[in-house]
């Protein structure tokens, strides 16, 4: 760690103390990695606002603590993440996507981009493991912004115990691959290596087999869904909108966010993205809590 990182903690940490003292398929094929839609590459930003037309009204999050309010001008967000509401008692029912279907599809885990909730939260997920920025540790733990990791062996082995402090952190860790092969059209036996043989390395490095897993690239086929089941993979979460350093690519023509929408975006630098991490999530926090929305666990509802 750096001394000016070492600085920074060091001013957060008084910042906290004063606030706390003071208070895919289409037809048997699938989606594209790609989010459709006119207009899909937007600035951060626009076009919505909070509170969208339409949109249910559903529990609303809560104001932040003044911990919360602290971190938030530490790391330079606009305004503090609101508070999700409690978990539901019971979760959603999940079925698969209109046109997201493959053939025979009963019996086969759901593919979908929004989980069914009235309450106004969306779910924050990153993908793969290339880039292991300990700031982002700190910011998600200073913040306390629920997310959920979906890793690839590949990338992510260079230094799992990353991913190990993260998992300590109540981040669950959930399968995207040994190797991030586009797995439509491959054999059934060569996308169960890839699937079954990522859930017993996940086991492996942090004790716990995923419920959850998304193919590479939103590409997928029956034979997908077919080996993610026989491993036991329970669920297959793609996403509504992708998170990168410069936009936002949306799903949908209209380019707001829903109630139960997931968000993607990647464990990426400077190296690729010419950014850090920290700068990507106050990018997409902004505009989520602009918009009126809470981050929520998406596995407290999956």
């Amino acid at each position: 760690m750096t001394k000016g990182w070492r600085r920074g903690a060091l001013v957060l940490t008084a910042l906290v103390v004063a606030a706390i003292g003071g208070n895919c398929a289409v037809s048997g094929s699938c989606t594209s990695g790609n989010t459709s839609g006119p207009g899909s590459h937007t600035l951060y930003g626009a076009p919505g606002a909070a509170g969208a037309p339409g949109a249910p009204g559903g529990r609303m999050g809560k104001p932040a603590s003044g911990a919360q309010a602290a971190a938030a001008r530490y790391w330079g967000l606009d305004e503090p993440p609101l508070v999700p509401p409690p978990p539901p008692d019971e979760k959603p029912e999940l079925t698969t996507r209109e046109g997201f279907e493959v053939r025979d599809h009963d019996g086969l885990p759901p593919v979908f981009t929004t989980v069914p909730t009235d309450d106004r939260v969306v779910f924050l997920t990153i993908d793969d493991g290339a880039e292991k920025d300990p700031a982002l540790l700190r910011m998600m733990s200073d913040l306390g912004i629920p997310y959920s990791a979906f890793l690839t062996d590949y990338l992510a082995r260079g230094d799992y115990s990353y991913f190990g402090r993260m998992q300590e952190r109540g981040v669950v860790l959930n399968n995207h691959t040994l190797t991030h092969a586009y797995l439509r059209g491959r054999p059934y036996q060569a996308q169960r290596r890839e699937i079954c043989g990522q859930q017993d390395r996940m086991e492996e490095e942090f004790g716990e087999r995923p419920r959850l897993f998304r193919p590479p690239y939103g590409a997928y086929d029956r034979n997908t869904l077919r080996a993610a089941e026989s491993c036991g993979i329970e669920a297959v979460p793609l996403w509504a909108a992708e998170a990168f350093a410069d936009r936002m690519e949306w799903r949908e023509a209209d380019r707001e966010l829903r109630p139960g929408d997931i968000i993607l975006t990647h464990f990426r630098g400077e190296a690729e993205w010419r950014t850090r991490m920290p700068e990507l999530i106050r990018r997409v926090m902004n505009l989520i809590t602009e918009r009126g929305y809470a981050v929520a666990r998406l596995e407290d509802y999956v």
